[in-house]
């Protein structure tokens, strides 16, 4: 269990790293070696196809959309299951391309297995073009650059680090720089479909992980939103930041190296035949819909917000060049209530008081993030529990996520052991007024919003945001702990997190499922000035 733990982390490399780091910086500074880039002179532009009307998903779509003039359409992927099928499927029956940018693509069952597909693709004469952060690739360029000898795969590496020195060297010699990442995600395949959403690719972000499952969301749409996605996809592909595999190595992969890695990999795709989702890639129903074209989608107006990469090269303070200025306006204009899911969240002062105006003009506001057992960076739960207070007294409805852990798993907190969340909060979605929705790779925090990139789809569909919404109301008491802010009779503040254990009503007046050690090294961080970093 504390391998796959440990694995996960790299997702939150950049927090801690900044964070615990922070005041070594000088010290780095003064180590001795150069993280060094080749000049990137290899990177030959190309472009998303347009000319698509005549694949499957093509003439699948033609006549919905002629039905729906100006709208996309939508369908939920809440399920694990599910939303590896829908891009298992799509990339089955792509005919043209297949375009994917990703902040992580794991080594392991589902990130093999979704390779796989990729590959299977581009023997059947898919162009494939493969966009990756660096921030997981460390030792696995080998392994990419395999996979980019296929004629038709191409594989990039966003914002790589240098290959001649350590990379936490130039996470602080490389501060402003290789501490900015890609967190974008995106699938589209012939520009004609695509997927949006918080989920990686990699076992525990499709409950394929025993140890470690997130809650996540994604959202599959067909119509304009899939060519606005292959804009921005274009823009990262060709940005002077995008290096193709080969230009970071020294030399290629020999032609035996590739046939034996090669074997390897098909055994292990051979022995995954009866996993749960290879069955579910066969029989279920959803791939049933997708192959037959009988989707059901809900179609409404929707604009794809994303980052600019330039983002990455200019200083944090120029925001032109941010995804939160095109959502500003929808958030804004809400007028009745403002549900956010958001792992991360750490609004700053600007948030509260943005979330305190909307509190003044009566919009219900809404709150459901990561509690400090569930969260998988503590730092970044230092960070947002400034301000709960402050939320709190502003009338916000505030929720974090109960782990509900078993009596084992407390029994063990009762004897001093703080344990390992086996169940956190990863989805990244806004309701407006419950008739529109946000979804993508966005969370609330400043490390998102000022310093990576993000994308997301801001929709219009007064049936999927109402039923969030409404699965929202009906179940956030059996997930989560509602906080409370209560003064006592000498006018002192404190907390208390009300919520279910094994189906009976609980009061905490700390931290729920937290030891004494975690919840005083959060206290320390919280003294930390690195809000900027997390």
């Amino acid at each position: 269990m504390k391998n796959r733990i440990e694995k996960h982390r790299k997702y939150s490399q950049v927090k801690i790293s900044m964070a615990c780091l922070y005041f070594a910086t000088l010290l780095f500074f003064l180590l001795n070696g150069c993280a060094i880039l080749p000049e990137n002179v290899e990177r030959n532009q190309s472009f998303a196809y347009r000319d698509t009307d005549d694949t499957f998903l093509g003439r699948g779509t033609k006549d919905l959309l002629a039905d729906h003039p100006g709208t996309s359409g939508y369908m939920l992927l809440g399920n694990g299951l599910d939303a590896f099928v829908a891009r298992a499927v799509l990339a089955q029956e792509a005919e043209r391309s297949i375009d994917t940018q990703y902040y992580m693509i794991h080594d392991d069952v589902v990130g093999s297995l979704f390779i796989d597909q990729l590959y299977k693709a581009a023997e059947r004469g898919v162009r494939v073009r493969l966009l990756l952060d660096d921030i997981d690739q460390e030792g696995r360029d080998t392994g990419a650059a395999i996979l980019d000898s296929h004629p038709n795969v191409e594989v990039r590496i966003f914002n790589p680090f240098s290959r001649n020195t350590g990379r936490t060297r130039q996470f602080i010699t490389g501060f402003g720089k290789q501490t900015r990442r890609a967190h974008n995600k995106s699938f589209t395949v012939d520009n004609k479909a695509t997927i949006l959403g918080g989920r990686n690719i990699g076992d525990e972000y499709f409950e394929a992980d025993p140890e470690l499952g997130f809650v996540d969301l994604d959202v599959l749409s067909v119509g304009p939103i899939a060519g606005e996605v292959s804009t921005s996809f274009d823009q990262y592909w060709n940005s002077e930041l995008s290096y193709p595999i080969l230009s970071l190595l020294k030399a290629p992969p020999s032609t035996e190296e590739i046939e034996q890695r090669k074997k390897i990999f098909d055994d292990f795709i051979m022995q995954q035949a009866d996993s749960k989702y290879v069955k579910h890639l066969r029989n279920s129903e959803l791939a049933k819909r997708i192959r037959q074209q009988r989707e059901e989608y809900q179609w409404g107006v929707g604009e794809v917000v994303a980052d600019d990469p330039e983002k990455l090269t200019h200083d944090v303070a120029e925001t032109k060049y941010r995804l939160s200025e095109k959502l500003a306006p929808y958030m804004a204009g809400v007028q009745k209530e403002l549900i956010i899911f958001s792992p991360y969240f750490v609004p700053g002062k600007s948030g509260v008081a943005f979330l305190q105006q909307l509190r003044d003009r009566g919009v219900q506001v809404k709150i459901l993030t990561n509690s400090l057992a569930s969260t998988d960076v503590s730092i970044v739960h230092a960070g947002y529990s400034r301000y709960r207070k402050d939320l709190l007294r502003m009338g916000v409805s505030l929720y974090e996520l109960n782990r509900n852990l078993s009596r084992e798993e407390r029994k063990a907190l009762k004897e001093g052991s703080i344990g390992q969340s086996k169940s956190s909060l990863h989805a990244k979605c806004f309701i407006l007024d419950r008739d529109t929705a946000f979804i993508g790779s966005l969370n609330l925090d400043a490390r998102s919003v000022v310093q990576n990139t993000e994308i997301g789809v801001v929709f219009k569909s007064p049936v999927i945001a109402e039923n969030i919404a409404s699965g929202f109301d009906r179940r956030i008491d059996q997930i989560a702990f509602r906080l409370e802010l209560r003064k006592d009779k000498d006018g002192s503040e404190h907390l208390l997190w009300h919520g279910l254990v094994e189906g009976e009503e609980i009061t905490f007046t700390h931290d729920p499922y937290t030891g004494f050690w975690k919840r005083l090294g959060v206290g320390f961080m919280r003294l930390m000035p690195i809000e900027s970093q997390i």
